[in-house]
């Protein structure tokens, strides 16, 4: 059964065309992704299928006797209404005679009212449906029913907008990135309601472990064209990579023969016959395949990382509470160098505070943030950018300087690094009020990065951040010499970059995890239910025993990761001695102290990669 057709839409900003002659189909129990490049007009055309746009030209047309609800990046909901009111507010019969039976308990001395609504439930079967409902609100942690629309976070906003949708089940749901502002927990339970729920779904969403998971079909929008592979996202990536293939063969086929047609072309004379006006006609057609290029702009981030030294950051005996909410106890770290951490826990947890400490922003209780003299900080929010009115995107770039050093002694004008981070030459000019999230989202950390931080703070760096963008960020960050925290509910991203976890627990319970989130998942699941004393060791010893299944007993997969670690520390101070020896900065009288050095390096080096090798050997095992 066709739920919406898409005929020929296209949409166009003066100029500035989106996209042109779109078509697609979307049918009854289909799950789609639709993945596009951030201001390609992923927004645009979810507007268009909900009805709040029109296309240009073409049509949207959408099946009469459907229910069909939009999940869009701004909530719809009325400021004055409670939790309660506003998911009564629907237009939903069941919900409206649970309303009333609601009401009815608050009024118990009115027994007939109660009877009468009592009865109303029985009739339209609603109790199924209230412990449903409640149940959604409950794993959305929407527990205080009573709270004003007004009052809530713009998460707990975006959450409620979700529960309202979920809640009147309908036909056909329209996501926008559903995952944003959830926690780890809250995803998973959705990807398990999704996967259970017989609902036809239209997603954008930048979360691949979802599209995994949720999805079996997915639509591409690039450089104009619409692309559909049948299947989930490996299935995505592998048929993309087989098509970029065929489309590369194809031009490097198309420009061998443009080069004889050009060489034929420069030889004819200025009157040429019917029979060469259509040569020269096929020649204009090969030429625009051959000159085509694939508009793989990549983010090229060289950055010109401030050195380190020995002394990195060091938390010592922190505590932090808000009233009785405590977030830190006695919380005791000393980072090294190259460590890659990433901070996982429930919404609340203090994460966010945990950053905020760090950075100076926040003052502990008590205890001491001690941040050696070579350090700098890069810190990347949730707050953004907050640009003056009329600002230009460049002009924010040239807060910085008109040249930014790179590695190497080189140096990039503001414009080149812009364009660098996919900001074409008309873009720059644009207002930033004008840029879309994700646009905003890639400003903000193109300004993080050109500072050149040696310790990069990452909060939520993957909201509203393109697939595209995502795999050019990662890619930076994997080989990123300096030390990496990041806060992140992007399960694909963590598993990606970091090498262990803080695990915030709540009640200033934090566990130092040697792990990736899949680790993580697998850790947790294994735990058996026993007493909450026992609960970690029970866990760490079931945990133990599948990484002996693995290959790797628990100890050493924990020393594996610090292994990474250091290997990757070491092979930094070799090429920082090795281009000191290159380019002769070394003193005379240090040269053989330096030598010295440098070969007790290299010896350690190749102590640590031998040790890694019989590691790795045993994982296979």
């Amino acid at each position: 059964m066709n739920f919406l057709s898409v005929e020929n839409i296209s949409k166009a900003y003066g100029e500035r065309v989106l996209f042109e002659n779109i078509s697609f189909g979307i049918n009854k129990d289909q799950k789609i992704a639709f993945i596009a490049k951030n201001g390609s007009g992923k927004t645009t055309i979810m507007n268009m299928l909900a009805g709040l746009d029109e296309p240009d030209s073409g049509q949207v047309i959408v099946r009469k006797d459907i229910k069909m609800a939009f999940l869009s990046q701004n909530d719809n909901l009325q400021p004055e209404l409670t939790i309660e009111e506003s998911i009564f507010a629907s237009d939903n019969d069941t919900l409206k005679v649970i309303e009333q039976y609601e009401k009815a308990l608050e009024n118990p001395d009115d027994a007939e009212a109660y009877q009468k609504a009592f009865d109303n439930m029985d009739r339209h079967n609603a109790w199924d449906f209230e412990t449903q409902y409640k149940q959604i609100l409950f794993k959305l942690k929407l527990d205080d029913l009573k709270l004003k629309v007004k009052n809530l976070s713009g998460g707990q906003k975006k959450r409620l907008s979700l529960a309202i949708i979920l809640i009147n089940k309908p036909d056909f749901l329209i996501l926008d990135e559903p995952t944003n502002h959830l926690d780890l927990e809250m995803i998973e339970w959705l990807e398990d309601y999704f996967a259970k729920e017989n609902l036809t779904l239209f997603i954008v969403t930048h979360d691949r472990f979802f599209l995994e998971r949720v999805c079996n079909e997915i639509l591409e929008l690039e450089n104009g064209k619409l692309y559909q592979y049948k299947g989930n996202y490996s299935y995505y990536l592998e048929k993309k990579e087989e098509r970029i293939a065929s489309e590369n063969a194809s031009v490097d086929k198309a420009k061998n023969l443009f080069v004889k047609e050009l060489e034929w072309m420069r030889r004819q004379p200025k009157a040429r016959t019917t029979k060469s006006k259509s040569r020269q006609d096929d020649f204009y057609v090969i030429k625009e395949k051959a000159m085509s290029r694939r508009k793989e702009n990549v983010v090229e981030l060289e950055i010109n990382m401030e050195r380190m030294g020995s002394k990195i950051i060091e938390l010592a005996k922190i505590n932090k509470s808000f009233q009785d909410r405590v977030i830190l106890k006695d919380f005791n770290y000393s980072f090294q160098r190259g460590e890659r951490v990433g901070i996982i826990g429930k919404n609340g947890t203090g994460k966010s505070t945990f950053l905020n400490i760090i950075t100076g922003s926040i003052q502990p209780d008590s205890g001491k943030v001690i941040v050696g003299d070579t350090m700098k900080i890069g810190y990347y929010t949730q707050s953004g950018i907050n640009p003056k009115p009329q600002q230009k995107v460049i002009d924010i770039i040239k807060e910085y300087g008109e040249y930014i050093p790179l590695t190497k002694g080189k140096i990039i004008s503001a414009s080149q690094l812009l364009e660098r981070f996919l900001f074409d030459a008309k873009k720059q000019y644009d207002y930033v009020e004008k840029l879309s999230g994700g646009e905003l989202k890639r400003l903000y950390l193109c300004t993080v990065l050109i500072q050149n931080p040696n310790f990069l703070i990452l909060d939520e760096p993957t909201n509203d951040l393109d697939i595209v963008t995502l795999n050019v960020l990662e890619n930076f960050l994997l080989d990123y010499p300096g030390c990496l925290l990041v806060v992140s509910h992007d399960r694909y991203f963590m598993d990606k970059i970091v090498d262990h976890l803080f695990v915030f627990r709540g009640q200033g319970e934090i566990e130092d995890f040697p792990g990736n989130y899949s680790d993580f998942r697998t850790y947790e699941d294994s735990a058996e239910p026993v007493k909450e004393e026992k609960v970690e060791s029970a866990n760490a010893k079931s945990w133990k025993e599948k990484q002996v299944k693995a290959g790797l007993t628990f100890n050493e997969q924990k020393e594996f990761q610090k292994i990474e670690r250091e290997i990757k520390d070491l092979e930094f101070k070799k090429k920082e001695i090795e281009a000191e020896f290159a380019e002769g900065k070394v003193a005379d009288d240090k040269i053989e102290a330096k030598a010295n050095e440098l070969q007790k390096i290299i010896q350690s080096l190749e102590e640590k990669e031998e040790r890694w090798f019989e590691l790795s050997a045993k994982m296979e095992e």
